[in-house]
């Protein structure tokens, strides 16, 4: 394949010599295989120069790179992709609190374990303390920290007098700063405070379990209003449904994403109306579908009825993929303690996405959500050089995809996995 080569725009002034960064920003990546989209065929034996943070060029075995360039060694010889997106966390563990005085070395390493050790060089925080988590996103921007791209939908929002059952236990001080619109103009004004200190989009509990069988549900007035002011803003409307019929409202009162399948409700079914509904309004639907199994473990729920719920769940996400439905990656690490998130790809894997399209809901489909599609998602020359480098090729198993050798976002590298004495080479 011939090599693709990097045109350097002209800037409105200057030529575009002016623009190429230093030498030192300057460096080679190889691996065994590249995948370059989901969508498009692998490259072997391949390359890809990095250049002021951006891929410059990208080839294969049959076109030998450019000579002279500083190679990475430490991240050679595995399988790169784009890098990944987690659009389902939470920076809502205390070691992430006072991240805007806290040593770096004390948020580095929880930093890492929640989002770089995997692979993820784009999150989506799906509901946190706003300004610890702006705080936390400008010290990665700065430098201070090696972290991924933050992206936040700030404090959510809570039907009145709605707070759900299980958050019941936080201190009082905190349970009276969740939000719970009463009226359509005050889900407006919150929307605006909320844009305003940071956030990227709105998160709406459009319904809650308060124990013993009972759903309090959002207006559907102010869940509309909540949206139609978010998306005025140019952000994006996440919802936490609980159930089918949460599912439902959110699609009538036009959000963009549902952050979760549902196990709550006998009603556990997503009906074919629904799932059409979701995929002729361009809905995407993060499955979380590790999440089930935990949460159903840690209330002793028998193993017959969790596998019950959870096979209920990949139903969902199966009907929906099948439908065309967008789907993006995700796994509520943050308020999940298990950060590991191979379960979630093995599920996946079972309701019947290929490694193909859970690459795809990592890469594309969330560039493609967040209107980033001509910068990031794919590696090809132009985009970001946000990459992964796995140590096998998810393609044979997608456990794969938690095998991360390195994670580098923006040019800069982020995690390397540490050798372990007597273990095999990657292949």
């Amino acid at each position: 394949m011939k090599r693709i080569t990097l045109l350097f725009w002209l800037a409105t002034a200057g030529c575009a010599s002016s623009q190429r960064p230093a030498v030192a920003d300057r460096w080679l990546l190889t691996g065994a295989r590249l995948y370059v989209a989901p969508d498009a065929p692998p490259l072997e034996g391949a390359w890809v120069v990095v250049s002021g943070g951006r891929i410059e060029a990208v080839g294969s075995a049959s076109d030998a790179p450019p000579a002279g360039v500083r190679r990475e060694e430490a991240c050679a010889g595995g399988v790169i992709t784009a890098g990944f997106q987690n659009s389902h966390v939470h920076f809502t563990d205390p070691a992430f609190a006072g991240a805007a005085s806290r040593p770096g070395d004390e948020l580095q390493s929880p930093l890492s374990q929640l989002t770089t050790r995997y692979g993820f060089t784009t999150v989506v925080d799906t509901g946190s303390d706003p300004a610890n988590t702006g705080a936390l996103r400008q010290r990665i921007e700065r430098g201070e920290l090696r972290g991924p791209a933050i992206l936040t939908v700030g404090s959510p929002m809570y039907p009145e007098n709605g707070i759900p059952f299980y958050l019941r236990d936080l201190p009082p001080e905190l349970l009276r700063q969740l939000a719970q619109p009463a009226s359509a103009e005050e889900a407006r004004a919150l929307v605006r405070e909320n844009i305003k200190s940071g956030a990227q989009g709105t998160k709406l509990f459009v319904a809650t379990p308060q124990g013993h069988g009972e759903i309090r549900r959002m207006a559907e007035d102010i869940a509309r209003a909540a949206v139609d002011e978010t998306h005025r803003r140019g952000g994006l409307v996440m919802v936490h449904p609980t159930d089918p019929d949460g599912v439902s409202a959110a699609v009538q009162a036009g959000a963009d994403v549902i952050v979760h399948t549902t196990i709550d409700s006998p009603k556990q079914g997503w009906s074919a109306e629904l799932v059409g509904q979701l995929v002729s309004r361009h809905v995407s639907v993060v499955p979380t579908l590790q999440l089930w199994g935990y949460e159903l473990t840690k209330a002793d729920v028998p193993a017959d009825v969790r596998e019950r719920l959870v096979g209920g769940a990949e139903r969902q996400l199966a009907a929906f993929s099948s439908a065309g439905g967008q789907v993006l990656f995700g796994t509520d690490a943050g308020y999940m303690t298990d950060l590991d998130p191979t379960q979630e790809y093995v599920l996946m894997a079972q309701a019947g996405l290929t490694p193909m399209q859970i690459l795809a809901s990592l890469t594309t489909a969330p560039a493609a959500r967040w209107s980033a599609s001509e910068r990031r998602g794919r590696v090809m020359p132009g985009f970001d050089a946000d990459l992964v480098v796995l140590r096998g090729d998810p393609a044979t198993d997608v456990r794969r995809f938690t095998d991360v050798k390195c994670t580098i976002r923006a040019g800069r590298t982020l995690f390397v996995r540490a050798p372990v004495d007597g273990e095999p080479p990657a292949h």
